[in-house]
């Protein structure tokens, strides 16, 4: 599009269920919504995600997007910081523990 900003991300489909995927982004840009934005365009919102294209709201009103998994090299020390967070509680995201531990 004339004037918007380049962004650049890499998916894979990990998982799917019956009316789900799992997917594994990597981000080679960081745009603000880049995720939520370029998942959408192609026809797959995020789970709850009512400003891009999800049917309903999840009902605590989150969208089903985790950052599991974050490497980066901190700004002063330059030492890389690999941070890993546990999956929500969450019965959807419970479905796919087991392929997720895997990632």
């Amino acid at each position: 599009m004339p004037g918007s900003k380049h962004a650049a991300l890499n998916y894979r489909l990990v998982a799917s269920s019956t009316n789900y995927h799992l997917l594994e982004v990597e981000l080679l840009t960081g745009r603000h919504h880049q995720i939520r934005c370029q998942l959408a365009s192609m026809g797959c919102p995020i789970k709850g995600d009512l400003k891009y294209g999800a049917e309903r709201s999840n009902p605590d009103g989150s969208i089903s997007l985790h950052a599991f998994h974050v490497t980066f090299e901190h700004p002063v020390s330059h030492i890389t910081v690999d941070v890993r967070a546990p999956l929500p509680q969450d019965s959807l995201w419970q479905s796919f523990k087991d392929t997720a531990s895997q990632l």
